[in-house]
């Protein structure tokens, strides 16, 4: 009951076989061909990258941090500390800082006037209470006047190396020392030692502890601290006893969320953290990637029919599909499959058109009046009926549906 189904054939005659496919290697070798070009192109701007990340480093990374050994770092001096056994903390908030001190601990703030006045308060009432060292560096403006009132900051010191001119031991041993080149400072409080003066101002201020605080130093330069200046002049020895008199050292980096002053950094986005030249850059990649699809593309021209390769056999078609049908236990489908294409050749043959072929009022008067009474009392059912229930069903379906197109072919 099978029709024939649809098959291509070839101008030259019989059917031939799909042409073999392409070894792996040749397959590896188009592909790298074809993308050389864009990895080449991925590894120039790597390069390049990398070349202009190099060029435009500063080395300013961790700047203060006891832990960077960058130029502007002071991992050195940590180091000769840890050496002496003085322990070092890094903390990054006031409240860490302020929780740190205590007789026995050097508070380093690395940068007073960065910090809100909330947070200038609550060191400098934990300051007031610890008794022990508090150091300064370079602070002016609120900075100075929260966290050491007794003293003002007068104009900047335009010179690097200066002598210590003063009776403070560890500037004495020190020796010259790289203090200028920042603010110097002023005070009336009795007691106050006053060391490394540029024009009559010290760069150097150490307050008298008070009853119940420790003392106060206000260096005027962080040169002293930083990797790059360490080694020059008594750095390194003026550094080791302003910090290294206690055995604890809490070395305050203010977290850029607590920095409010001027030198906070600001707040900036992704874009802004790009280079300029980057963006032009990647404005001409685009301008090249465009320019090669249109180099590479190809004119889409109407649509060309083909031979296909092979020539397949109705009877492998039809058996293909059984066998997909089966694989899925789609019996609804393959019967549907079966009576649909029996109903199309049943109208054909007895007059009724291809329209009307699934309408049983039109079909079943007209194939019945082709059998004898007895072929058509089940008519209905063997055309309109319902699923078979398993696939011995289903074969016997197929049988039935074969027996009365045979049937109506011939009468």
């Amino acid at each position: 009951m099978t029709g024939p189904a649809s098959t291509a054939t070839t101008p030259q005659g019989p059917a031939t076989t799909a042409p073999p496919a392409p070894p792996a290697t040749s397959r590896a070798t188009t592909l790298w061909v074809r993308s050389r070009g864009f990895l080449a192109a991925l590894g120039v701007l790597l390069v390049g990258g990398v070349t202009v990340a190099a060029l435009h480093s500063d080395g300013h990374h961790g700047y203060l941090d006891p832990r960077s050994a960058d130029p502007y770092g002071s991992r050195a001096v940590a180091e000769l500390l840890k050496a002496r056994g003085v322990t070092s903390r890094v903390v990054t908030s006031a409240a860490e800082a302020a929780a740190a001190t205590g007789p026995r601990t050097t508070l380093l703030v690395t940068d007073p006037d960065a910090l809100d006045q909330s947070r200038r308060r609550t060191l400098r009432t934990a300051v007031d209470t610890s008794g022990g060292r508090t150091v300064l560096l370079a602070p002016t403006g609120t900075g100075l006047t929260d966290l050491a009132p007794a003293a003002t900051a007068r104009a900047f010191s335009d010179r690097g190396a200066l002598d210590p001119d003063c009776a403070l031991p560890a500037a004495r041993s020190a020796g010259r020392a790289t203090t200028g080149g920042g603010p110097r400072y002023g005070t009336d409080l009795a007691g106050a030692t006053a060391c490394y003066p540029d024009g009559g101002h010290p760069t150097l201020l150490v307050l008298p502890a008070t009853a119940k605080g420790g003392d106060t130093v206000l260096l005027g330069s962080e040169s002293v601290l930083l990797n790059r200046t360490l080694a020059k002049e008594g750095n390194a020895s003026l550094a080791l006893q302003l910090l290294g008199s206690r055995p604890e050292l809490v070395w305050y980096l203010p977290d850029p969320a607590e920095q409010t002053g001027p030198d906070a950094p600001e707040q900036q986005s992704l874009l802004d953290l790009i280079p300029s030249g980057w963006t032009w850059a990647l404005l001409q990649l685009l301008v090249a990637a465009a320019l090669a699809a249109l180099w590479r593309a190809r004119r889409l021209g109407p649509l060309v029919s083909e031979n296909l390769p092979v020539a397949v056999r109705a009877s492998e078609a039809t058996e293909g599909h059984a066998r997909l049908y089966r694989k899925a236990g789609a019996r609804d489908r393959a019967a549907t499959v079966l009576r649909t294409a029996t109903r199309e050749r049943l109208a054909a043959l007895v007059g009724v058109p291809a329209t009307h072929a699934h309408e049983p009022a039109a079909l079943l008067p007209a194939v019945s009046a082709r059998l004898t009474a007895d072929r058509a009392t089940d008519l209905a059912t063997l055309l309109f009926g319902t699923t078979p229930s398993d696939d011995a069903a289903l074969v016997a379906l197929a049988d039935h549906l074969d027996a009365l197109e045979r049937e109506v072919r011939t009468s």
